[in-house]
């Protein structure tokens, strides 16, 4: 048998899993695949998509970088100069050191530290603690409440802070570090909602088994189920931080005392004032306030792509 006759292929018998009109649109799209007008869209779709992508990449580093070509000028350059123009010396780190003493950035980073690591620290636990008894336990009225975080959620908060505030002078919490963490700590109804879920993702297999063991429910929550939280605490940590870190309206309203009680978002409003704003020693302070989270991401990056991809996903 000749080698022709071995390698011809069998028309009749390509592609058995296919029926006659399935092979005619699978031609029809290999033909429309090699047509110039074929490539011609795939190229403008390419284009569009990397140009966007650049444009949005540009529009992010935009202030960036003129925030850092601003830290690098002194005054004489900032105000004879335009906002793009590059500074002369790029190594000018006086700016960084006048602005961290004059601002006090020291006490507004001990300050903005106490404040999130208690806020965060108890909203966990808080959080946790609501989420477990509202996806472990059907009672009466389980229901009503979680309609009641969603109303909340829908309420802006700048709308109650009248009432928040007389609440907050009635108890003697207005300018007191200890009376805005209170405040803080109020309830997260978004990470509540994010414990829900998890809670609910977690078999009660699991519970019921410790019980034969004699565990508690506390045992139970602190031992076997809030572990298995990690990820969705990860998350919650990551919104709760980022809006502390931040949160300039309510810190500034209730913590009247800048030079002991600031924080780092209300530390850089030293340098405004009737006379003009200091620009240059506002984004040398903007650059020093962004370190210490550039540094945690960076170490952490890891854990915070972990907890938010596992966190996004309702298994």
């Amino acid at each position: 048998m000749s080698s022709a006759t071995v390698n011809a292929p069998d028309t009749n018998n390509m592609n058995p899993m296919y029926s006659e009109p399935e092979k005619g649109i699978a031609m029809e799209t290999e033909v429309e695949k090699v047509s110039p007008l074929y490539h011609v869209r795939r190229g403008i779709l390419v284009f569009l998509k990397y140009f966007s992508l650049v444009f949005i990449t540009f529009c992010i580093l935009l202030p960036l970088v003129s925030c850092v070509w601003t830290a690098a000028k002194t005054d004489a350059e900032y105000k004879t100069g335009n906002v793009m123009a590059m500074p002369h010396n790029w190594f000018n780190f006086s700016n960084y050191a006048e602005a961290f003493k004059l601002s006090n950035m020291a006490v507004a980073f001990r300050n903005s530290f106490i404040v999130l690591v208690c806020v965060c620290f108890m909203t966990t636990i808080i959080g946790t603690q609501l989420a477990y008894v509202l996806s472990r336990f059907q009672f009466p009225g389980n229901a009503f409440i979680r309609g009641a975080f969603t109303i909340a959620a829908l309420l802006p908060g700048i709308a109650m802070q009248v009432a928040v505030y007389k609440i907050m002078g009635s108890l003697g919490m207005i300018n007191s570090l200890w009376g805005y963490i209170i405040m803080s700590m109020g309830t997260d109804v978004i990470s509540i909602y994010i414990f829900i879920q998890y809670f609910e993702n977690l078999p009660i297999s699991l519970d019921e088994a410790a019980m034969i063991d004699g565990a508690s429910y506390f045992t139970i929550y602190g031992r076997i189920l809030l572990p298995l939280l990690k990820p969705a605490i990860v998350t919650a940590l990551i919104l709760k931080g980022v809006g502390i870190y931040n949160e300039y309206y309510a810190a500034n309203l209730y913590l009247q005392d800048k030079q002991k009680l600031g924080t780092v978002a209300i530390s850089l409003y030293a340098f405004t004032g009737p006379q003009g704003s200091k620009y240059n020693l506002i984004c040398a302070g903007v650059i020093v306030t962004l370190l210490p989270a550039l540094i945690l991401f960076l170490i952490f990056q890891k854990q915070i792509y972990n907890g938010v991809a596992a966190g996004a996903v309702k298994e």
